[in-house]
């Protein structure tokens, strides 16, 4: 099914780029569409709008930080009965710094909150979302949580984030590891 969804994709959508990545036992691990990061907003109105596909429940949407890259995954569903289907379909961000995608809040209107979330844990920016603020931290924290190159803050609103006395010693012991590895790395690449 992936690899005709993105062919049709491809037929309707110019520019969209849809590549289907099929896993080898797609019944038990998922298989994706990855489509062209500026393409987005127009492949999911086409996945929602066309008799053919007509997505029309959006489950999810989440980040995932791979260090060189970043991706936002968009998970949708078909819920008429003669078809029903799910699909992931994904984009590829590779600016660190200032990364961003369309909105698709005038779609999904379900997206509103979902982005806002991917937002505030990963950075990322959706153009044209009609209120993008973060949802789950504060509006003055600093950083983006989820980022694998984040480092919490020590002290907030003179409380300390990580007090010795409430930390698990194995997630202490995580940290520092992780701390290492970093340090480690940025030497390396030195």
């Amino acid at each position: 099914m992936h690899k005709e969804l993105s062919d049709l994709i491809n037929r309707n959508v110019s520019g969209a780029n849809a590549v289907a990545y099929l896993t080898a036992d797609s019944k038990k691990f998922d298989s994706s569409i990855t489509v062209d990061a500026s393409h987005i907003l127009k492949v999911i109105e086409f996945l929602k709008s066309n008799k053919e596909t007509s997505f029309n429940s959006l489950h999810c949407i989440s980040g995932v930080d791979y260090m060189d890259h970043m991706e936002v995954c968009y998970m949708l569903t078909n819920y008429d009965p003669t078809a029903v289907r799910d699909v992931t379909v994904k984009v590829k961000v590779t600016d660190r710094v200032s990364p961003a995608v369309d909105s698709i809040v005038n779609v999904f209107a379900a997206a509103n909150f979902l982005e806002r979330e991917v937002f505030d844990m990963f950075g990322i920016k959706f153009n044209n979302h009609p209120d993008l603020r973060r949802i789950l931290c504060p509006d003055d924290w600093q950083g983006f949580p989820l980022r694998k190159d984040y480092v919490a803050q020590k002290d907030y609103n003179g409380m300390t984030v990580y007090p010795d006395n409430k930390m698990n010693m194995e997630d202490r012991e995580f940290i520092v590891r992780q701390d290492m590895i970093k340090k480690a790395q940025a030497a390396k690449a030195q």
